[in-house]
């Protein structure tokens, strides 16, 4: 949010610096490689204290008051990472096309932190910044860097042209899913071990927060009124998936994918046709819904005479609401939603930016640089300089001591103290990320992106949301799928998700389904708004 704000007053303007106390772009909402991801979660489970200068108070005049900002990001908990298969030794393995690492000097806390090098690839344009996350082998708009040119043309050849206006209107651009070919696919296939992760560890670039993006959605539409589209590229879903009597199946959504399913009787169609045209217009016809407002929406779909199949598909794959919580109309709201969505760019309403969700807020700072923002990473702010009379903002105190006059200053949340936020209410997500050798449901294309939404077994638990995604969005090495797991968080990270792991995965490759084989899983809790 903090990016977008920050291109929005450049552009209009305004005079920005923007200073960041981590050394890559994005904050809670980056992506990472492999090894970045490894380093993020050994400096939230050692939360080192860093030496600030405090000569600033001399700095504070008599008028003005001081509101201190945390030192730490307390909205991370619980991070632990593990290995489900054996852990072959990578002691002695070298990140394919690594740079050397260089100390860095000046920045508070950058001892006894493993830092990835800044990218080397050219800017976009002159007075664009460059792109100084953990996952180096990728700059928005240009060609990742490939430590194995000629073995895998696939991802290397990805992302070679830019997005495109056409007769000056601005333009989403969408990337290409491509089947592997067939004699790659009729191979036998083969094991991934844990040091080949580590050696391809740039080709993975893992988010933080991972969420498919409505097509007809705010921010894709931000997107392109902003042309900050131009520094991205994005990647249809290709399929919507249910977890039904310990099954994982696709889901038709579209008028085509409905009567081409076998997995409907043809009277089944003919229901779901018939109820998906009345969530289109569901408000000019009240009087179908108007005695069902104070029920749920899994109630008011018992009513319509659904099967039982129709209704879970609709509940969870279609609304993606919760089967206790949601009322009818929040219910028909987001079936209505998910419809409008489906044809403006593919078969399914959601797309995926390649290289990660880390890209967005690294496409808004691009267009806030183009318009002259400055831009301060390893860079932390002490605190906040008010007037005591008016409360306006004077000016911000960094780590140096050093007094920058400002007129406004937006800030994460993260930086606030509790008596600062004693009116914000929080909640807490539960997130695992997973690599895995196999797909969730296997198909004749390997190049799959997936959501799927599943069930929960005990009433008034939360459902889980799962994101699968395919070599092809540039989140992962070839052969291998990154996986995302999100629910409400009701204890901890690994005990909300590992049943849900339990349940979709082999958890023994021996046994030949979809396995987590020689691989690190990540569960943490994250705290928002």
């Amino acid at each position: 949010p903090e990016s977008i704000i920050a291109a929005a007053c450049a552009r209009s303007g305004q005079r920005v610096l923007h200073v960041d106390s981590k050394n890559y772009y994005g904050g809670n909402w980056a992506s990472f490689s492999f090894s970045g991801l490894l380093s993020w979660i050994k400096e939230n489970q050692q939360k080192t204290d860093t030496d600030e200068c405090e000569d600033w108070k001399k700095l504070i005049l008599e008028t003005e008051e001081v509101i201190s900002l945390s030192k730490k990001d307390k909205t991370i908990q619980h991070v632990e990472d593990f290995c489900f298969g054996d852990q072959d030794s990578a002691e002695d393995v070298e990140e394919a096309g690594a740079l050397p690492k260089l100390p860095v000097f000046g920045a508070p806390g950058a001892e006894g932190v493993a830092q990835e090098s800044e990218k080397e690839c050219p800017p976009v344009e002159s007075a664009l910044p460059e792109a100084e996350s953990q996952e180096p082998d990728k700059a928005t708009g240009t060609e990742p860097a490939s430590a194995t040119a000629g073995h895998d043309a696939e991802i290397t050849s990805e992302n070679e042209s830019s997005p495109s206006t056409a007769l000056g209107k601005p333009t989403l651009e969408l990337g290409k899913t491509e089947a592997a070919p067939s004699e790659i696919s009729a191979q036998e296939p083969k094991k991934i071990t844990y040091s080949q992760i580590v050696r391809e560890g740039r080709r993975f670039n893992i988010d933080l927060v991972s969420k498919l993006l409505y097509s007809r959605g705010l921010l894709i539409d931000l997107l392109i009124k902003s042309n900050v589209s131009r520094y991205a590229e994005f990647k249809n879903a290709t399929r919507i998936l249910a977890f039904r009597e310990g099954k994982v199946e696709q889901v038709p959504c579209s008028r085509a994918d409905v009567f081409n399913s076998r997995q409907l009787t043809m009277v089944e169609k003919r229901m779901l046709m018939k109820f998906l045209t009345f969530c289109l217009d569901y408000e000019q016809h009240p009087d179908e819904y108007q005695d069902y407002e104070n029920s749920t929406f899994a109630q008011f779909l018992r009513t319509r005479k659904l099967t039982p199949s129709l209704q879970h598909f609709i509940l969870h794959s279609i609304a993606m609401v919760s089967e206790t919580d949601c009322s009818t109309l929040e219910g028909l709201q987001a079936t209505k939603k998910f419809l409008q969505c489906l044809g403006r760019y593919g078969n399914t309403p959601f797309l995926f930016p390649l290289y990660g969700q880390g890209e967005i807020p690294q496409c808004f700072c691009r267009m806030c640089a183009v318009f002259g923002g400055i831009y301060c990473l390893r860079h932390s702010v002490q605190c906040l300089v008010v007037d005591k009379e008016s409360g306006r903002c004077k000016a911000i105190v960094d780590h140096f001591g050093q007094r920058i006059s400002a007129n406004y200053f937006i800030v994460e949340d993260s930086y606030l103290s509790e008596s600062v936020c004693t009116k914000v209410c929080y909640r807490q997500i539960s997130r695992a990320v997973l690599i895995t050798d196999q797909s969730l449901l296997n198909t004749d294309s390997e190049q799959q992106v997936s959501i799927l939404t599943v069930p929960p077994v005990d009433p008034g638990k939360p459902a889980v949301c799962v994101i699968e995604l395919c070599s092809s969005t540039m989140t992962c090495m070839k052969d291998t799928y990154l996986v995302h797991l999100t629910c409400p968080s009701t204890k901890t990270a690994r005990e909300d998700l590992e049943p849900v792991v339990q349940k979709l995965f082999n958890l023994n490759p021996e046994k030949g389904k979809a396995s987590l084989m020689s691989q690190r899983s990540k569960f943490f809790t994250r705290g928002c708004k």
